[in-house]
């Protein structure tokens, strides 16, 4: 009786909290997602080069590596410089550890200027060595740093589904919610605009969109012209799922009371028929975010998303296109990883939320 008592006593949002307590998937998922926006919140502090710096003596040169022991002896983390070589039958460039200069990892180092948090301006970097160059995911075919442009990359890769679920979900609230609250001539007329777009293929017309971004805009337009593209083609689902919510919710006794009474429609839609529909719309955006940033990153991969001097996920993936790429130089794939923790983690918080948001479980 206890326990029944405390269950009744306690909120619908910390019934929910402790529901969604219950997923250790949802929570690792969670866990992994506030890692990956840390991390690109603070990139230019991370990286230990700029995303530009082109180091032309090693390219391609695969990831070094941290080590604790040399010759026997405890030290600090250090890491050895590579030495390029040619391989004397296939002409290809080998990278040879030089194991007689260990180079201590240090913190807190000085660097190129970056701009923190977009507010100001520093040379500080988290670690770095004193001598040569240290990277820890290997170079690209330019000899940019992967480490370095990975960080950054996830500035854009990350937050082109919060902006483009913000875009996407007003547009379809908006639509959604007109076409289900007033319904007749607008209903039906709103309808078959979503069936019209919802006809279209995704990716043909996803492509089509992206091609009319002109190439000689700025790296800054072309991101927020992405951004448009995708929300462009992301609301007509929502809007349909919005009609049909609205559509119950004016039934409900207290929204016709509210009618009864004289208050104006955007007073119901915003005080009574829209608070119901926030569960659902939290758990849709955390759902729909895997689809923009996995369309973001094939619009870069094919060159028609985020380009250059700008860098994404997807656009650094594009380097590794072929077999031959891939098995001489397999750390080209890691921001493909990436991409593949990233969905997995909003998948596992979007079904941890919409387990959390039924009320039928205890």
């Amino acid at each position: 009786m206890t326990k029944v008592r405390q269950r009744e006593s306690l909120s619908p949002l910390a019934m929910a909290w402790r529901r969604f307590k219950r997923s250790k998937v949802g929570i690792a998922g969670g866990v992994i997602l506030l890692a990956l926006y840390l991390m690109a919140l603070f990139a230019g502090f991370l990286a230990p080069y700029n995303i530009a710096t082109q180091h032309r003596q090693y390219p391609l040169q695969p990831p070094q590596r941290i080590l604790l022991l040399h010759e026997g002896r405890l030290m600090r983390p250090f890491t050895y410089p590579m030495v390029r070589e040619r391989d004397p039958v296939t002409f290809r460039n080998l990278y040879v550890e030089d194991q007689r200069n260990p180079q201590p990892i240090r913190f807190l180092v000085r660097g190129e200027r970056y701009r923190l948090l977009g507010v100001f301006t520093t040379d500080l970097r988290l670690f770095g060595v004193s001598e040569g160059h240290f990277f820890p995911l290997g170079t690209d075919r330019f000899g940019r740093c992967l480490f370095s442009r990975i960080l950054v990359g996830s500035q854009v890769s990350l937050t082109v589904g919060l902006i483009g679920i913000l875009l996407s979900f007003s547009i379809g609230i908006l639509i959604g919610g007109i076409s289900g609250y007033y319904g007749g001539w607008v209903d039906t007329a709103l309808q078959r605009l979503i069936e019209v777009l919802l006809s279209f293929p995704r990716l043909p017309i996803l492509l089509a969109l992206a091609s009319i971004i002109p190439p000689r805009w700025p790296s800054t337009w072309i991101y927020v012209g992405i951004i448009a593209v995708l929300a462009l083609i992301g609301w007509a689902g929502l809007a349909r799922v919005i009609r049909g919510q609205v559509l119950a919710a004016r039934e409900i006794e207290f929204v016709q009371a509210a009618k009864a009474l004289g208050s104006s429609d955007l007073r119901i839609i915003l005080r009574h028929v829209m608070p119901n529909l926030t569960s659902y719309l939290v758990i849709a955006a955390t759902l729909a975010l895997p689809g923009y940033i996995l369309g973001e990153s094939a619009l870069s991969f094919l060159g028609l998303g985020i380009r250059e001097p700008m860098a994404s996920w997807g656009l650094l993936l594009s380097d590794a296109q072929n077999f031959e790429s891939l098995r001489l130089h397999p750390w080209l794939l890691t921001p493909g990883l990436l991409i593949v923790i990233s969905v997995l983690a909003f998948n596992f918080v979007g079904d941890a939320l919409r387990d959390a948001a039924d009320t039928k479980l205890a």
